[in-house]
This record gives C-alpha cells, sequence and structure tokens, in this order.
C-alpha cells in the first residue's frame, strides 16, 4: 500500500513550493517528495513512472479525493491518473472527503515536513528535500517499526514495471472501446461512461436479466441496460464504501 497526497504548500526563496509526498503504508519508508513544477496528471503521471521503475509497483494507493487523483465529476471518482493505476492492476482507495484522518500516518509525515523545512529558503530546493527524504528513511526510529528505521525494513515491491499496457484484456467478455467523448456504442447506441477512460477498452458481462455489467481492467463500474440505452454506475470508492461493503 503506497499513501500519497501534496504537502500543504508554503514560499521560500523560489517561489511557491507544494511538494508531492508518496510513502509505502507498512513500513513507513518515503518514496518520493518531490517539488513538481505543477499538479498537472501528465506531471504527476511522470514523477509515478520513475518510482514504478524504481520500486516496482503497489497492490494499492490511498489518496485523498482532489485532482489529480480523484475527480467528483466522474465514474467510481476515477480520474486519467487513478484511471491509469487500474489499468495497471493497482487497487484504489480513498479517504472521506475534509476526513485527514484517514491518512493519519500521511499527515503526520507532512506534520514533520511543516515544522522541520517551512520557512526555510535554501539554495536547492529539491536537493533539501532530498536530503531530508534520506534523514526520514535512515536515521529515525519509529515506535511503530520497533525502533527501527523505515530502510531496515522496507521491501521493493514484487510486482514489476513493465511499462503502460497498450490495451486491456477481458477474456471471454465483450469489449468496447471509450472514445474521446466518454461514450461507447452498443447494439447502435452511444452511452456515456467516462472521459477519464478514453482510449481504453471495457468488458461487457452479460446477466441473465438482460443487463450488463461494465468493466474497466477488474473494477466494477455499473450496470449497462441496453433497452433504455442507460448506465448506471455504482458508488464511488471511499473509506465509507468499503466499511459499507465489508
Amino acid at each position: 500500500m503506497w499513501t500519497i497526497d501534496f504537502k500543504g504548500w508554503w514560499h521560500d526563496a523560489q517561489g511557491r513550493c507544494e511538494p508531492l509526498t508518496i510513502r509505502d503504508e507498512w513500513s513507513r519508508y518515503l518514496l518520493e517528495v518531490r517539488a513538481l513544477e505543477n499538479a498537472r496528471s501528465e506531471t504527476v503521471r511522470s514523477c509515478f513512472e520513475r518510482l514504478f521503475e524504481r520500486y516496482g509497483l503497489p497492490q494499492a494507493i490511498r489518496s485523498d479525493n482532489g485532482a489529480p487523483f480523484s475527480s467528483s465529476s466522474s465514474i467510481m471518482g476515477l480520474s486519467k491518473l487513478s484511471a491509469w493505476w487500474v489499468a495497471l492492476g493497482i487497487d484504489l482507495l480513498r479517504g472521506r472527503p475534509a476526513h485527514p484522518q484517514d491518512n493519519g500516518g500521511h499527515e503526520r509525515m507532512h506534520k514533520d515536513i511543516a515544522r522541520e523545512l517551512e520557512g526555510t529558503s535554501y539554495p536547492d530546493r529539491q536537493a533539501a528535500l532530498d536530503v531530508w527524504r534520506r534523514e526520514f528513511n535512515e536515521e529515525r526510529p519509529h515506535e511503530s517499526l520497533a525502533m527501527r528505521m523505515p530502510k531496515e525494513v522496507y521491501k521493493l515491491s514484487k510486482r514489476k514495471w513493465e511499462g503502460t499496457p497498450d490495451q486491456l484484456d477481458y477474456e471471454g467478455l465483450i469489449t468496447r472501446r471509450v472514445q474521446k467523448n466518454g461514450e461507447i456504442r452498443f447494439e447502435n447506441q452511444s452511452i456515456f461512461l467516462s472521459t477519464a477512460i478514453h482510449a481504453w477498452d471495457v468488458g461487457l458481462k452479460p446477466l441473465k436479466n438482460g443487463t450488463l455489467e461494465v468493466y474497466f481492467a477488474k473494477l466494477l463500474l455499473g450496470h449497462l441496460n441496453p433497452e433504455t440505452a442507460s448506465f448506471t454506475p455504482i458508488l464511488p470508492i471511499t473509506a465509507e464504501t468499503i466499511k459499507e461493503a465489508a
């Protein structure tokens, strides 16, 4: 499980600083503290590609409900970035809106950054963040780790990064390509799903009642009714949804 967020911004000699932070939840190992030029999906994705190549793929990523990790207007809260994670076989977990305690360990780490780095200007912002990350991982024991350092217990993922697949495989299912406008064509009808999964295939699984389950990778998005040319999404991925399902 990786947890991710943008640290609340502050100003230094180089202007506004709002670093992206990514850590391994179990070991507390801080994978990245990166001062990106912006928070666009493409920029963040490039950062993750470098991390996947170095550390492998996590089983799941936990984020809040903000952009670019999520989209409140999209099915299942999918954004282009999180849809890419799903296509790579990564599960999504999200906290409840306005409940930072759902990602409490990550927030506590942010408080350390705020206390030790904010209000101080460095000649090289990223170099300072890299030094802080190294100290956090290699020199600071954690009580929850029996006073060991994160580097002592962190292990690389066994899931190797092999690049983004050209397309998704839905063995035995009907497939349809999601167009740029977020629609698929089924039985000569256009049905809107989401622009976040544009250019990806979805899998359609017929049910006995005549409707079809709609899958994006292994994620069930909802149900398609051919008679009414309508699509009914399931609930978005939130901590509350997961609790109710359990």
